[in-house]
């Protein structure tokens, strides 16, 4: 995994190999740093991601007189209750049930809902009749409560988690999918939730219900179990239970390009995926189970997509797909299934820069994520590096460069990664138009870049012989004196006065 790395340039005795050894070091290093950066924009997307959903039925709405929200009683919700309960038509419970449904849309009928005894009791017992239109009401009551903001509301409805998970076998793929955003619902909001939900069985349920052959219950599914795995306790206690069961192997399927890829689906699956590789509980299965095959398809029938259509959509699963493929790429596993991906280097490159070009002009937001995957393909495979040069890629690459300072860092660090395979992938950079380039990058004020800049040329001066007098002689010296409050500047200075001298 990545993060923007400064160079540590010492005075003329460094050699090649104690460059690759500090190189291999703050690799290393990164790692422990990129779970932290995932953790952040894991913490960043939970604030858009980890909120509930709504499940209505926009015609049963507006059929019953729009979205007009009655606060009720207790009163009144008595009186629907026993109506629900003892009425003496099938219409006439179905009614009082529709009705307390629809004053449940309010927190502040929510909040005497729950205070009322025996009002959960009775409405688990109405889920559970033989009336299936009984049933269905009573689950949307417990779907309004559920999307309560208040935990207390959530964890009122603890009764009727087994029932709704039983019922996830059922036949109806519309109870069932009310049944899973429900079940989302109430785990994102409690932890006494998801101890129930546990030893109750959730994750059997789920293997089970990922079979369905209906793309609104599987959508749903992802929903809820995407809800599970960003429990703060899921790495120790959800995620391992997960990997046991054939969740992951079906996840993989739905994630398989063609014509039966449904973006939606995928969409909230690859995010699962993603939960399941950055808790780093055992992403040596995943691979072996053929996720990076799996996802480097994906890659490349996406690039091909993004260039049929204008959908906005596209990025929802590019941003999953591009981390997930990133996290498996640092593994070790990684590097002893036959190489990244099973595909050719060129493809993938050339899938990547597509994407990239995608979110340049489309989601530029996105660009340090698929920057972060070429960094890692590139990191420790000269294959992949030979590929960036053989299909003129470095020139696109540095086209990037005036976009943000955090995406100059991404593209200084891959070219780092050329630059440090040796003299061959040197003569391929300098000088062309890297040399300009990095005068500019030099003469910047954010130190994360000048120092990424610095790095790029130690290996470039330790590669390619004249660089470094090349550099001083196009006033590269005066474009660093300019960085005075860099920590240790001067000494990188020294150095390279020392190299060109010695070059």
């Amino acid at each position: 995994m990545w993060r923007g790395r400064r160079g540590l340039l010492r005075p003329s005795g460094c050699g090649v190999e104690e460059l690759r050894c500090r190189r291999r070091e703050r690799e290393a290093g990164t790692r422990e740093d990129g779970v932290m950066a995932v953790a952040l924009r894991k913490a960043r997307r939970e604030q858009q991601l980890v909120s509930k959903r709504l499940l209505r039925d926009e015609a049963t709405e507006e059929a019953e007189g729009g979205r007009v929200v009655v606060i009720l009683g207790e009163a009144q919700i008595q009186e629907f209750l026993r109506l629900a309960q003892r009425g003496i038509e099938e219409k006439e419970r179905e009614r009082a049930l529709v009705s307390l449904r629809r004053g449940l849309q309010h927190p502040e009928t929510q909040q005497t809902f729950i205070r009322l005894e025996g009002s959960i009791r009775t409405l688990v017992g109405l889920l559970t009749s033989n009336q299936a239109l009984l049933q269905l009401e009573a689950a949307r009551c417990l779907h309004e409560l559920s999307h309560s903001e208040q935990s207390a509301v959530a964890e009122a409805c603890l009764p009727a988690t087994s029932y709704l998970l039983t019922y996830l076998s059922g036949h109806s793929s519309d109870f069932i999918e009310l049944c899973l955003y429900t079940l989302g619902n109430l785990i994102v909001e409690s932890e006494a939730v998801r101890r129930q939900l546990l030893p109750q069985g959730i994750v059997p349920a789920l293997a089970a219900c990922i079979q369905s052959p209906h793309l609104t219950v599987l959508e749903a599914l992802g929903y809820a179990l995407s809800q599970l795995l960003q429990a703060k306790e899921a790495p120790e206690k959800i995620i391992p239970l997960v990997l046991g069961s054939t969740l992951p192997q079906h996840i993989l399927q739905l994630l398989q390009p063609g014509p039966k890829l449904n973006l939606g689906v995928a969409v909230e699956f690859a995010w699962c995926l993603h939960y399941i590789i950055c808790s780093q509980v055992n992403n040596a299965l995943l691979i072996t189970q053929g996720a990076l095959t799996t996802l480097g398809l994906l890659l490349l029938d996406l690039a091909a997509a993004v260039q049929r259509t204008e959908d906005a959509g596209l990025e929802l699963l590019v941003c999953p797909v591009v981390r997930c493929l990133s996290n498996l790429l640092t593994e070790a596993a990684a590097e002893t299934v036959g190489g990244p991906m099973h595909l050719q280097d060129e493809r993938v490159l050339a899938a990547l820069f597509i994407l990239l070009q995608f979110f340049l002009h489309k989601q530029p937001s996105l660009l340090p994520e698929g920057l972060w995957l070429l960094n890692n393909l590139t990191a420790n495979s000269p294959s992949f590096c030979t590929s960036l040069i053989s299909l003129d890629l470095i020139e696109p690459l540095l086209h990037l460069l005036s976009v943000s300072n955090v995406v100059s860092v991404l593209v200084l660090t891959v070219l780092c990664n050329v630059a440090e395979k040796g003299p061959a992938y040197c003569q391929h950079l300098w000088p062309g138009l890297l040399l300009p380039t990095l005068l500019d990058t030099l003469a910047l004020s954010d130190t994360e870049v000048v120092g990424q800049s610095v790095e790029l040329l130690q290996l470039l001066f330790l590669y390619q012989p004249g660089a470094a007098q090349a550099f001083l002689q196009q006033s590269g010296l005066q474009a660093l004196q300019r960085h005075e409050e860099v920590a240790q500047l001067q000494d990188r200075v020294h150095a390279l006065q020392q190299t060109a001298l010695h070059g």
